[in-house]
C-alpha cells in the first residue's frame, strides 16, 4: 500500500517537476493516451531500478585495505610551504642527490666503492654520530687517515656540487651566490 502511494507521488512529482506534458502532442492521439503512456514507462523504470543486481551481481566484495591518498596525508605533517619553495626544496634534493651519485661512481672507479659507503654519513651528520675512532677500527685505518679521508671526501663532494651547478647559471660569477641560495632552501623548515 505505501509502495503504491510513494511510486504514484514520485510519479506526479516528475511528471510536473520535469515538465513532461509539454511533450504531449494532441497529433499522435489522446492525452490520457499519453498520461498512460508515460505512466508505464515511469513504472518499467522504478522497476528495473528496484530489480536491477549492483555492479558484480550477487557476488560478495570485500573491501581492499589500502590507504586513501587523503587517509595518508592526514597523518603527514603540515607543510606551511608555497609551491614553488615545494619546488625549490625538491630540486636542492635531486642536486644534492645527483652529486652523491657522481661521487659514488667515481669512488667505485677508483676501487674505493667501500671506503665512500663508509664515509658517506660524514658528508652530511656531525663528527659526534661518526666517531673517527669507529671509523678507523672498521675500516682498519689509523684515525689520522681516516680524517683525511673525510676531508678529501667533503672536497670532491664539494667540487662536484660546483660543477653541476655550473652548468644551471648564465656565469661562473654566479655559482657561490647559488650555492648560498641552495642551502639557505634546504634549511628553510
Amino acid at each position: 500500500m505505501h509502495d503504491a502511494q510513494d511510486l504514484t507521488q514520485e510519479f506526479f512529482a516528475r511528471l510536473l517537476g520535469k515538465n513532461w506534458i509539454a511533450h504531449a502532442d494532441q497529433s499522435r492521439g489522446r492525452f490520457r493516451s499519453f498520461l498512460l503512456l508515460v505512466l508505464k514507462r515511469f513504472l518499467a523504470g522504478e522497476w528495473h531500478k528496484a530489480n536491477t543486481q549492483k555492479r558484480g551481481g550477487a557476488r560478495h566484495c570485500l573491501p581492499l585495505p589500502l590507504d586513501t591518498a587523503e587517509t595518508r596525508y592526514t597523518c603527514e605533517p603540515a607543510d606551511t610551504g608555497t609551491p614553488e619553495q615545494a619546488f625549490e626544496k625538491q630540486w636542492a634534493l635531486a642536486l644534492l642527490e645527483t652529486v652523491l651519485r657522481q661521487l659514488r661512481k667515481d669512488y667505485e672507479q677508483d676501487g674505493k666503492g667501500r671506503l665512500f659507503e663508509a664515509l658517506k654519513p660524514c658528508l652530511m651528520g656531525s663528527r659526534e654520530s661518526q666517531p673517527y675512532a669507529t671509523l678507523s677500527a672498521e675500516l682498519e685505518m689509523s684515525e689520522g687517515a681516516v680524517k683525511v679521508a673525510v676531508h678529501r671526501l667533503r672536497e670532491r663532494y664539494r667540487e662536484r656540487l660546483k660543477a653541476e651547478i655550473a652548468h644551471t647559471v648564465a656565469s661562473p660569477a654566479d655559482v657561490d651566490a647559488e650555492m648560498r641560495h641552495l642551502f639557505r632552501v634546504l634549511t628553510r623548515s
